[in-house]
């Protein structure tokens, strides 16, 4: 069986991390199986979806790396789900119901106050057609219910486990409204069979709308794919995620200096019991993805974790992968031996710009003790130079002071960069150069 999963985000929003974590899943899932990965917005609500938000989620998407085989609109599909729901029609599945929001709320209230729970109660199914035509020539326009089996609906969960529903206890969803656009259980099912879809990955919170669907796939004379529901990932404080935590959205997280596969790297191994390492390619990722890894606990996404994240892999970084970046970040002639003596200290690619500026300068250096900087300069070795330079002038330096450990070496590094803290300064005293570093001891901006 050839693999086809989709991702269905709906353009009303920028993408958050819990929206990747599925597409991540999605994706790996089928590339994992030679599958296909399928993009499809759910942008048949008018008043909310917009073309800039779908073309951030592309973008996002994009940014992740997680490319697609095919995208589909579903407001370009819409006779297809109008065909559907003719067919249900015809076949006594889909009904027609008058009711207000107003008076459907009233019914859930009395039902909540006498201990029932909130099923819809079919009224409309025994209304006579006149009756039906007196609603409709009052101007009420009906919206078009599916009418749910009673009996077992069964599924084997590739996450939870076995699913067990009763269709006598749940409602008859609204499938089509009233002006005749369709609700996402119907669009998504007629898309799931016209698509080929294989397995449906998705959040938890879909659990009850897959028991309607399983149905519906039967009305509509297909079979239901296989379905995953992963919990919903929260924040580090446990609240859910939403569309509207800017902080936690990707393009956020993207204009923080956070490494696409970082976050790449977190996520497919969140809800698991595997270590979060970090990964350089998505081919690495696939490579030890399994579904059947994921529990059923609630996963927490903490920033912090991200961050971390974030620089071990940029101190894995090879040079290869970062030099085509640091050039469009402005950092021409950015050599080998310049990238492998600072990526120990990044935490994020764009930190390199300030270790650029240390090794070229201008610095004003920091002189905390100008008799000892005036010795230290005039030990400084001849050149040429190499990683075995500054032990030499640090043990002519310690026999000469008397000077050891940080005494020694914390006086040196503000002289040469400005700084307390840096790159090991084996690796920067040759690539700041002899001149620079005689300037610098001296006290000058160079």
């Amino acid at each position: 069986m050839s693999v086809a999963v989709r991702f269905a985000p709906s353009p009303t929003g920028r993408l958050h991390v819990g929206n990747a974590r599925v597409a991540l899943i999605n994706w790996l899932f089928a590339r994992g199986r030679g599958g296909r990965f399928i993009l499809r917005l759910d942008d048949t609500d008018r008043e909310r979806s917009t073309d800039a938000y779908a073309a951030a989620i592309e973008e996002d998407l994009a940014w992740l790396g997680l490319g697609w085989d095919d995208l589909v609109k579903q407001s370009e599909r819409l006779d297809r789900y109008r065909a559907a729901a003719d067919r249900l029609r015809a076949s006594g599945r889909l009904y027609p119901c008058y009711e207000t929001a107003e008076e459907l709320e009233i019914k859930r209230q009395r039902q909540l106050a006498g201990g029932r729970p909130p099923i819809y109660d079919r009224a409309a199914r025994e209304l006579k057609e006149d009756a039906r035509k007196r609603l409709e020539t009052e101007g009420l326009r009906p919206h078009w219910r599916f009418l749910l089996e009673p009996g077992e609906i069964a599924w084997d969960d590739l996450v939870r486990g076995p699913v067990r529903f009763d269709g006598a206890n749940l409602s008859d969803p609204v499938l089509v409204r009233a002006d005749g656009r369709p609700l996402y259980g119907l669009s998504s099912v007629v898309d799931d069979m016209e698509l080929d879809i294989t397995h449906v990955i998705r959040g938890e919170d879909h659990v009850a709308n897959t028991a309607v669907q399983v149905q519906l796939f039967g009305a509509l004379g297909g079979a239901p794919p296989a379905f995953a529901h992963l919990p919903l990932l929260t924040g580090a404080g446990g609240a859910g995620l939403s569309k509207r935590l800017a902080s936690l959205g990707l393009e956020a997280l993207r204009g923080d200096g956070i490494e696409p596969m970082a976050v790449n790297s977190l996520l497919a191994r969140l809800g698991t019991a595997d270590p979060v390492e970090p990964r350089l390619s998505l081919d690495e990722l696939k490579a030890g993805f399994d579904l059947a890894r994921f529990s059923r606990a609630t996963p927490g996404f903490d920033p912090a974790e991200l961050q971390h994240l974030n620089a071990r892999l940029l101190h894995m970084m090879p040079y290869d992968a970062a030099l085509g970046r640091l050039e469009e970040m402005g950092l021409d002639g950015i050599d080998e031996r310049f990238w492998l003596a600072v990526r120990p200290n990044l935490g994020r690619l764009e930190d390199a710009r300030e270790w650029s500026q240390v090794c070229r300068g201008p610095v004003a250096p920091v002189i905390e003790d100008s008799g000892f900087a005036r010795e230290a300069a005039e030990l400084l070795p001849e050149a040429p130079w190499d990683e075995a330079t500054f032990g030499a002038w640090a043990g002519a330096l310690e026999a000469a002071t008397g000077r050891k450990g940080r005494a020694l070496i914390r006086p040196l590094r503000l002289a040469l960069t400005g700084r307390e803290h840096g790159p090991e300064l084996k690796y920067l005293l040759p690539i700041i150069g002899r001149e620079r570093a005689v300037a610098r001891l001296a006290g000058k901006t160079a």
